[in-house]
């Protein structure tokens, strides 16, 4: 742990002047509510398990809030930024407030969603406050796209938190669960309140720890084939898979045959399968495409 200026972090003044310099105005649209509170960013950091060796993904830093106390912990950060005045202002913050720190940071000005690559050493962290609108996408692409991110630790909107972290059974349960799950065991952190943002959010916050699985789920079918299966079978919820799958697989009866090639029962419903269930019912549709072809 680097022992810098306790003073280095960014309290709710230091927000708010910053923001006024750079006549920045959070916006709805991107989901912008700024963390205030320095003793929030250093719970996120311990909270992560962030270690001295880690290079650390940031998507969304904002003013630097969080950035800052990450670089505290990290042995790097490279943060992922879409604003076009935040971004162009980031790396003054830092070098103006961690300058032992700065060359430790990379600055990436794009889209996470459509980030490809990253510079310096492979992620192994990612840490980040997401913007409520586009957090579960954004984790999604980040950690199919970057495999080395062994930990992940998000605040995002307590509802998606509670979406991210559910079980089969839950009535929250859904594609986000079963989606995270094929890359990682998933649980809730922990709670975050409405005070320690600027502006305040009208809904609460929790934080997500994700740990990465040694393998995603061992199956023959493709990442692809499993989740369209998933997402045929949340789309109509209500209804029993025979019937929430049958435009997926063909028909009902093709959807009734995978099913039941999987062990699966035709009258379960989606909420109640593993993502490894999932995976089943992808697979059997492929054997019996193949046996289908070898017998033409």
């Amino acid at each position: 742990m680097s022992t810098t200026d306790p003073d280095a972090l960014l309290g709710p003044a230091d927000i708010r002047e910053l923001a006024a310099s750079l006549g920045v105005r959070p916006t709805k649209q991107r989901g912008q509510n700024f963390v205030i509170d320095a003793n929030t960013v250093r719970r996120i950091v311990r909270t992560a398990e962030v270690k001295p060796d880690d290079v650390v993904v940031e998507v969304g830093p904002g003013l630097g809030s969080l950035t800052l106390a990450l670089l505290e912990a990290a042995d790097g950060v490279v943060a992922v930024e879409i604003d076009d005045v935040l971004a162009a202002a980031l790396p003054t913050t830092i070098a103006t407030r961690m300058p032992e720190r700065a060359p430790r940071f990379s600055l990436v000005h794009e889209d996470a969603m459509h980030v490809q690559e990253l510079p310096g050493p492979p992620p192994t962290a990612l840490v980040a406050n997401l913007p409520y609108n586009v957090a579960v996408p954004v984790l999604l692409h980040m950690l199919e796209r970057f495999p080395t991110i062994e930990r992940t630790l998000v605040m995002v909107q307590s509802e998606v938190a509670d979406r991210l972290a559910a079980r089969p059974g839950n009535k929250v349960y859904g594609v986000p669960s079963v989606k995270a799950n094929w890359y990682t065991d998933v649980k809730r952190a922990g709670a975050i309140g409405r005070n320690v943002f600027w502006p305040a959010p009208n809904v609460d916050s929790g934080l997500v720890s994700l740990v990465r699985r040694a393998e995603p789920v061992p199956t023959t079918a493709s990442r692809a084939e499993v989740f369209a299966v998933v997402d045929a079978a949340f789309a109509q919820r209500r209804k029993t898979l025979r019937a929430a799958l049958a435009g997926w697989a063909g028909s009902p009866a093709a959807a009734e045959t995978a099913l039941v090639a999987a062990g699966i029962s035709p009258q379960a419903r989606g909420e109640s399968l593993t993502v490894e269930e999932f995976a089943r019912i992808a697979e059997a549709k492929n054997a019996e495409a193949k046996d289908a072809e070898a017998e033409k």
